[in-house]
Order: C-alpha cells, then sequence, then structure tokens
C-alpha cells in the first residue's frame, strides 16, 4: 500500500531530470571541420622575380587588348549569341530564386483558410456523451444546440513562423546568397573562356590563311622546278628518276594544300558555332605575320591575379558558401522555435458562421522541438556538408594553384618563342638564299636535282614552322590574357 506513495514524488523528480538530459543530448553536435594548411603561393611569378607593379595586361578590356577590328566584331557577336553564355545567365536565375526561397524561410507564412467538414462522435465518446448533455442544458438553445452529425466551418488565416535562435535560417540565406554571387563569377568564367577561344580560333585561322599562301608559293616554285627537269630530260640532262622525284615532291605540297583547306573549313565551322550561328564564311583582318605583338607584357603580382580570375573567385565563394552549410546543418541539432497563430470566424452552423462577434476565432501555438532518436539523417546531412565543404576547399587551392602554373607557362613561353621566331626568320631567309642558289647551280650543271629538292622541301617546311611559331605566339599571350582574368566585363550587384 506504501509503494505507490513512495514511487510517485520520485518520478516527479526524475521526469524533468531525465527531459532535461535527453534535451541536452539532442542539443550535442559535432565540433567544426578543421582546413588543412595550405601551400604558401609566391610572391611573384617565376618570369618576373622583380617585378613590384601590381598592374598587368589583365587590366586592359578585351576591346582594348584585341586591335583587330575583325576579331572584336567576333567576340562582340559570340557575347551576345553563345549557348554557353546564355546558360551561364539561366543559372544565375536559378540561383536567384534558391536566394529568394530561403529568405522567405526567415519570415511567416500566410495563408487563407477556408474549410468546411462533419463529424459524427460515437454515443460512447468522451466528446459524444459531452455534446448530448450539453444539449440538455437549459442554457442551450436554437441555433446554439450542437448537430449531430457535427459540421464544422472555418474561414480565416493560418500562420506559421519559424524563429530563428540559432541562425540555422540565415546561415541558408548567406549560403544561398553566397552562391548568387558564385553564379555571377561562374559567368565571367564562361565569358574570359569564350573570349579567349574567339581569339584562338581567330589567330589559328591566320595562320592556317598563312600555311595555305607558303603551300600556293612554294607550289609555284615547284611547277617551274618541274617544268625545267622535264626540258632537261629531253635534252638529255636529267634522268626520269629526276622527274619522278620533283612530281612527288609537288604532290605532296598539293596533298597538304588540300589538308589545309580543310582545317581552314573545320576552324570557321567552329568558330561560326561559338558564335551562336551556322557555317559562313569569316572576314580576317592583317595576316598573321603582320599581326603586331606587344613589345612588352606585363604580368602584375599573383595576389592581383587571384582578384581578377572568376574561376578563383568563384571557388572562394563556393568555400565561404559551404561554410555556411556546415553551419546550419550543425545548428539542426538544437532545438527549434514555431510560432503558429490562426484568426477567424468559425461555427457548427453555417447560418451563424458570420455572426461575430460570437464566431470570432483565435488562437497561438508555440512549440519547442528537437531531434531525440533517429537523428542520422541530421547526421548525415552534416556529413554531406562537411565532405562539400573539403571539396570548396580543395577546389579553391586546386584555382589558385592552376592559376599561377598557367601565367609561369604563358610568360616563359612568350620568351621563348620569341626568340625562336627570331631565328626562325633567319633561317627562312638564309633557305630561300638556298632555293635560288640552288636552281642556279643546277641550271649550270654545279648541283643535283637532290639538292634542289632538298633546299625546296626545307624552305617550305622552315616557312611553315614560322607560321606555327608566330601562331603559338599569340595563343601564349592569349592564354596569359586569359590567366591573369582578363576578359570578362563587370556586371552589376547580385542583391
Amino acid at each position: 500500500m506504501t509503494l505507490p506513495i513512495s514511487i510517485r514524488p520520485l518520478t516527479h523528480r526524475l521526469l524533468p531530470a531525465l527531459a532535461a538530459l535527453t534535451l541536452a543530448a539532442s542539443c550535442r553536435i559535432a565540433q567544426p571541420t578543421v582546413q588543412p594548411a595550405a601551400a604558401t603561393m609566391p610572391a611573384a611569378f617565376p618570369a618576373t622575380a622583380a617585378t613590384t607593379d601590381s598592374s598587368s595586361v589583365a587590366s586592359q578590356p578585351w576591346r582594348q587588348f584585341f586591335g583587330d577590328k575583325n576579331l572584336v566584331g567576333l567576340i562582340d557577336t559570340a557575347l551576345q549569341a553563345n549557348p554557353d553564355l546564355r546558360t551561364a545567365i539561366q543559372r544565375i536565375e536559378i540561383a536567384r530564386a534558391t536566394l529568394q526561397v530561403q529568405r522567405g524561410a526567415l519570415l511567416p507564412t500566410v495563408s487563407g483558410v477556408a474549410s468546411a467538414g462533419v463529424e459524427k462522435f460515437g454515443d460512447y465518446t468522451l466528446n459524444g456523451i459531452g455534446n448530448y448533455d450539453t444539449n440538455l442544458s437549459p442554457n442551450i438553445e436554437g441555433r446554439q444546440r450542437i448537430p449531430n452529425p457535427t459540421p464544422d466551418f472555418f474561414l480565416g488565416l493560418r500562420s506559421s513562423w519559424e524563429i530563428d535562435l540559432w541562425g540555422k535560417l540565415r546561415q541558408r540565406r548567406q549560403a544561398a546568397y553566397l552562391r548568387v554571387l558564385a553564379s555571377e563569377k561562374g559567368r565571367h568564367l564562361v565569358e574570359t573562356s569564350l573570349v579567349a577561344e574567339v581569339a584562338r580560333l581567330y589567330f589559328n585561322l591566320l595562320g592556317l590563311d598563312n600555311e595555305l599562301a607558303v603551300l600556293t608559293k612554294n607550289q609555284r616554285l615547284q611547277e617551274r622546278a618541274l617544268d625545267i627537269v622535264r626540258v632537261q630530260k629531253q635534252a638529255g640532262r636529267a634522268n626520269e628518276l629526276a622527274v619522278q622525284q620533283f612530281t612527288a615532291q609537288l604532290l605532296r605540297t598539293r596533298s597538304l594544300e588540300a589538308e589545309t583547306q580543310q582545317r581552314i573549313a573545320a576552324s570557321e565551322n567552329a568558330l561560326n558555332r561559338l558564335l551562336g550561328r551556322y557555317p559562313r564564311h569569316i572576314a580576317r583582318g592583317l595576316p598573321i605575320l603582320q599581326q603586331p605583338l606587344p613589345t612588352q607584357v606585363q604580368a602584375g603580382l599573383p595576389a592581383s591575379m587571384l582578384l581578377r580570375r572568376p574561376d578563383v573567385q568563384q571557388a572562394e565563394l563556393e568555400l565561404v558558401a559551404a561554410r555556411a552549410d556546415v553551419a546550419a546543418a550543425r545548428a539542426a541539432f538544437l532545438p527549434s522555435l514555431t510560432l503558429t497563430p490562426f484568426v477567424g470566424v468559425n461555427a457548427y452552423r453555417a447560418s451563424v458562421l458570420f455572426n461575430t462577434p460570437g464566431s470570432l476565432a483565435y488562437g497561438l501555438l508555440s512549440g519547442l522541438s528537437a531531434p531525440l532518436l533517429n537523428r542520422n539523417g541530421l547526421k548525415a546531412d552534416l556529413r554531406r556538408s562537411a565532405a562539400e565543404q573539403q571539396i570548396a576547399y580543395n577546389d579553391y587551392q586546386k584555382a589558385v594553384q592552376t592559376g599561377f602554373e598557367e601565367v609561369s607557362t604563358s610568360l616563359r613561353g612568350i620568351g621563348n618563342y620569341q626568340r625562336m621566331f627570331e631565328l626562325q626568320q633567319q633561317e627562312v631567309a638564309a633557305l630561300n638564299k638556298a632555293v635560288s642558289v640552288s636552281d642556279d647551280l643546277y641550271k649550270a650543271n654545279y648541283a643535283s636535282y637532290l639538292e634542289v629538292v632538298t633546299a625546296q622541301r626545307s624552305v617550305l617546311e622552315a616557312e611553315l614552322n614560322l607560321t606555327q611559331t608566330r601562331r603559338q605566339q599569340f595563343l601564349l599571350l592569349i592564354d596569359l590574357y586569359r590567366g591573369l582574368g582578363g576578359g570578362w566585363t563587370p556586371a552589376a550587384s547580385a542583391e
């Protein structure tokens, strides 16, 4: 008989303590993720170790950097019609829509409600017996009597508002805003890549045009040499072997000419695709050997590269957004407070629904809830967010190192290829002289036909190599411009 009496006070003391311990257990969350130390970026590029000026060629707008009017017109067309750039713009709209959703999560939701229902309570239920006794009361008459079945009519407003006690919703909003900025940088990245690719294809076209001109010129020389050797064969000063050697060389040049024409067509088509249009002729400017190169290229400091390269800026914003995701995932373990007020008219007879203030109904419910058991979903979300944060950190480090590598390679390449171009110019001049001398010697019977063939083949290869070197100089300059973060146009704020 005394046992229940002794247990009841103990139970009343244990239940609050148990609830407090359970709530404390629900609030335990993982520690913040610690990022590994990153390698320190050098203070200067290897090719410009003595440079102290932070300005670079990337600070020039692309309209100013590219002096060829035809190229500027092509880039302008690409920026207006390229499908990839249009897709990047739509990704910004998607990010902005997500931001709008996260902003709305901080505000209360209000819904207009018009509901009607009916319910039949059993005779042996609390509501059934209570309604029966209420109808027998002398205080209840007429329209106040509760019908059976009992209708329920409500017309009014219902709201729900989660109070952001721990910053979970604000962290999600911050992550969404940062991803809007990151998507804007993604558009800049597409723009810089597009500008660079259009310029690369354009100078590749100029190079192919010059290769075609070289092949045409050498073809005329070889045709003349073939005519000469045929005449000499008829005069008994040459044999059939010499004729076949000159013929084979001419056929090889003609095959190279056909191959070059195909490469020109493929490059024009690829460039037109970037411009968002179907194949057509591409207007060119000056030949590639007459296109001017800058006498001095300023790379600036690596820190300025970080401020301009869209991929580095995008990776940095994605990293900060990932950190906000982790903070929101950690805050999800903590209790959340939700308010659910309502106001309207409520009645079990439609005829009295608008008899205010008698039918006026309002209320406010507040609840504090915290996850206690089976928190696997929250734990998995935290692990996923932490892993995505680590990925974003690695992507940022990769973007920085890639940018430094691209700029360093381009800087060294510009100097090395300039030296190559100067030497190859001298080589071409010497070989052209050798071709003229070999022709004269062959006519005077002081040189063999093999020496003439060799001289013509050597000058052809040297002139083609000279064109490729000049083209590579422009491609390296374009890579440097893109690598330093040039080629994009500032846009309006994402806010």
